[in-house]
């Protein structure tokens, strides 16, 4: 693997830890990270009472940068991946689904974005 994908791997891991972190401060418990599926991976799935957060954590070198970086085969391909997610966890089953960005960018602090696209 080239030393460029190896520093973008990393800050990929990095940008996901700031995200679970801001969630378990806004109360949420995070019940999987990278989770890999046919149809994709998640990068995040967070609890909060009922409401349960599919997150996909973008990393740029500007908030605004990662803010235009979800196009719509992307959103297909998360949805897919929560459809899948939820029939291996049926537990989850009745449970309020939300598709949230998190955008990181660096020395800035995590911005979270609520329902960021709508099925």
């Amino acid at each position: 693997m080239s030393r460029a994908r190896v520093r973008a791997y990393r800050r990929g891991l990095f940008a996901e830890t700031l995200a679970a972190a801001l969630f378990r401060l806004k109360g949420y418990r995070v019940v999987a990270r990278c989770y890999k599926t046919p149809a994709g991976e998640i990068d995040l799935v967070a609890l909060k009472g009922k409401r349960l957060a599919f997150i996909e954590v973008k990393a740029r070198k500007s908030r605004e940068a990662a803010a235009w970086t979800l196009p719509t085969r992307q959103r297909r391909r998360i949805v897919g991946a929560a459809q899948y997610w939820l029939s291996s966890h049926p537990d989850f089953a009745g449970h309020q689904m939300a598709f949230d960005v998190v955008l990181v960018a660096p020395w800035r602090l995590p911005h979270h974005i609520a329902d960021a696209f709508q099925i």
